[in-house]
């Protein structure tokens, strides 16, 4: 599984690149802070109702959790769906706040 870790992710965000982001968490997970994207929690991607990303299946996604376990879990989920290049946000929004508050 690919990883990046968040100062790469970080970077490329202020290079004004365009990321595909995903969050798997929950929904008052995500109220309580994100850094953008589309999300669809970890229970949608393992029932594989991800109809909103179905047009990035060739390009990278990045998918973030709280600690980098669900997204490395969705990022598989999202690979057995045909999707080439899911990409795990290693240490989560823990990390990036961590690092970045």
């Amino acid at each position: 599984m690919n990883t990046i870790t968040v100062e790469e992710l970080k970077k490329r965000l202020d290079d004004g690149e365009i990321v595909h982001l995903l969050d798997v968490r929950e929904d008052h997970e995500r109220a309580e802070y994100n850094i953008g994207g589309v999300h669809i929690p970890i229970g949608k991607v393992q029932a594989m109702q991800v109809d909103e990303i179905e047009n990035w299946k060739d390009d990278e996604v990045v998918v973030y959790c709280r600690s980098g376990n669900r997204s490395g879990m969705a990022s598989m989920f999202l690979q057995q769906m045909g999707f080439k290049n899911p990409v795990n946000l290693t240490g989560g929004m823990l990390a990036w706040r961590q690092k970045f508050e």
